[in-house]
């Protein structure tokens, strides 16, 4: 296969352009061009290797393992990039779902409806436990 120095088409004019790693034999259900630019693009939409390897139906050890390969280094930065921009999506949803709640709707026995709803304080308190665990630290030692 041949290596290309163009970034991925699919991503190209954006913050996660790379130039794809180049392929060692060529295979149709391999790490392609496209592939690669599709596990980028599902990598910052997820925030997670497992979940975005599984969306381009590759391994999660594969994609480490391409990864690693001579030549990813621009591969490998785009999956950082990608990844950062992931989790602070996923945790921007996450905290909208804690303060705005969601709309659970329940049928009863007899045909009854049950609606209930509200922010789920549990993740509000989670991420505030996470980023108030060093201003703790700090007032106690003050």
């Amino acid at each position: 296969m041949e290596h290309s120095t163009l970034p991925a088409p699919l991503l190209a004019g954006t913050c996660l352009a790379f130039t794809p790693v180049p392929g060692q034999r060529h295979r149709a259900d391999g790490w392609t061009p496209d592939t690669q630019a599709n596990f980028i693009r599902a990598l910052e939409a997820m925030g997670s290797v497992g979940r975005a390897t599984k969306a381009v139906g590759m391994g999660r050890r594969s994609a480490y393992r391409l990864r690693d390969r001579p030549g990813a280094a621009s591969f490998a930065a785009a999956w950082d990039r990608a990844i950062s921009m992931g989790r602070t999506y996923q945790f921007s949803i996450a905290m909208d779902r804690a303060i705005n709640g969601v709309t659970i709707v329940r049928v009863l026995k007899g045909g009854a409806v049950d609606v209930s709803g509200g922010p789920d304080m549990d993740i509000v308190r989670s991420a505030l436990r996470e980023d108030a665990t060093p201003l703790k630290a700090t007032k106690d030692t003050v």
